[in-house]
C-alpha cells in the first residue's frame, strides 16, 4: 500500500515541482532569468517559490555582481536532491499503481 502522505508537499506544488525538476536536470546553476523563462512565471511568483524551497533547504541561491547586471544563480542542495529523488520514487509507485 502506498502512503500518499509521504509525497513532499513542499515539492508537490506545480511551480516548485517545475523549479526542482529544472534544477535537477543539469549540474550547472540556473540563473533566475532562465528559470523565469522556462517556467513562464512572474518575478514575484518565482521568488515566492524559490524562497519556500530555500527555507526548506532544498535549493540555494548565490547572488553575483560584476560588470553587468547582477544575477542570482540557483542549484539543488544535497538534501534537496535527496528529497526530489524520494519524491519521484513515491510518485513512480503511485503511477505504477494506476496502470
Amino acid at each position: 500500500m502506498i502512503d500518499f502522505s509521504k509525497l513532499d508537499k513542499t515539492i508537490h506544488e506545480k511551480g516548485r515541482l517545475g523549479i526542482m525538476t529544472l534544477l535537477a536536470s543539469r549540474v550547472e546553476p540556473w540563473p533566475f532569468q532562465d528559470l523565469k523563462g522556462e517556467l513562464d512565471m512572474s518575478d514575484g511568483n518565482l521568488i515566492t517559490h524559490l524562497r519556500t524551497l530555500e527555507q526548506a533547504g532544498y535549493i540555494s541561491g548565490e547572488k553575483l555582481t560584476g560588470d553587468g547586471r547582477p544575477q542570482t544563480l540557483y542549484v539543488l542542495t544535497k538534501p534537496g536532491r535527496k528529497a526530489f529523488e524520494d519524491y519521484l520514487a513515491i510518485l513512480e509507485q503511485i503511477l505504477n499503481l494506476g496502470k
